[in-house]
């Protein structure tokens, strides 16, 4: 039996940083993004809006032209140039059977290196033998995917959370990367066997474009933190129950009622304000 921890406020606040008069751009944190496609444009766009938002000092987008023209339409504060970051974001809004020969090589380039990287759908495929601190971001279809590459048995279909959170914990152990397994009920794992689960979300989740809204928040928080300190898979499966907790607040506070990505990215503001002010969205 999987000894399952739920994650909380006060958790997701001791993690967040609240900017300082000595701070400047790169001192909090910078995150290189390679998302979308031509294909799914729009997960660049939302990804990188969410990122924003949760709070950052800056975002460079190194994706596919027509992506970057509508980022920039957006959010004309990113930048499009390559320099230093903190932290990376990838796979979001892409496909591996698409995916040309040379973004291969920039992505396994990004995964060999020593800086954290959120590794989400179409990137997934490039998780065994990586290299680099990584979180992994996937729903349960993925999930199943990335648990044949790593060679590991296929997880029943209709789990139970206490054998969701046991094979979260052993794709962990078996890639050596933090796993967000996304759900209702969210599991996240670090391959050293802790566990936690964040039940913070909503139904209305269930929609286009949040799974690249949880991808940017995720990776502002790892490149702010990852601006002051060094990051190994178990301290980004703490900062990946910290993202699910608000992510999924913020869908809660865009409702009530449906909700799209879009609105997500837009309240993740007030949920890290009242966090740092010392509340709780749970209540």
């Amino acid at each position: 039996m999987v000894d399952i921890h739920e994650w909380d406020a006060g958790e997701t606040a001791a993690l967040l940083r609240e900017p300082t008069a000595d701070d400047h751009k790169y001192s909090r944190g910078v995150l290189g993004v390679r998302t979308g496609s031509h294909e799914y444009p729009g997960a660049a766009v939302l990804g990188v809006e969410a990122a924003w938002r949760t709070g950052i000092g800056m975002v460079r987008y190194l994706g596919p032209e027509r992506p970057a023209d509508l980022v920039l339409q957006r959010r004309p504060e990113t930048v499009t140039r390559p320099g230093r970051v903190q932290a990376w974001l990838i796979g979001s809004g892409t496909d591996a059977a698409t995916r040309l020969p040379a973004e291969s090589a920039r992505l396994a380039e990004v995964l060999a290196g020593e800086l954290p990287v959120v590794v989400d759908a179409g990137a997934l495929d490039l998780v065994p033998g990586a290299r680099a601190p990584m979180v992994v971001t996937p729903h349960q279809s993925e999930h199943a995917q990335l648990r044949d590459l790593l060679g590991l048995a296929e997880a029943p279909p209709g789990a139970s959370l206490a054998e969701r959170a046991f094979a979260a914990r052993e794709t962990a152990q078996g890639s050596g990367a933090a796993v967000l397994l996304k759900g209702a009920e969210t599991v996240v794992a670090a391959p050293d066997g802790w566990t936690t689960v964040v039940r913070a979300g909503t139904g209305w989740l269930a929609t286009a474009g949040t799974g690249d809204v949880l991808g940017g928040i995720l990776g502002a928080i790892v490149a702010a933190r990852g601006a002051q300190h060094e990051l190994d898979a178990a301290a980004l499966a703490r900062l990946a129950a910290a993202a699910a907790f608000v992510h999924g607040h913020a869908g809660r506070s865009a409702g009530p009622g449906p909700v799209t990505a879009l609105d997500v990215a837009e309240a993740v503001p007030a949920v890290i304000a009242l966090l740092l002010g010392g509340g709780d969205p749970a209540r």
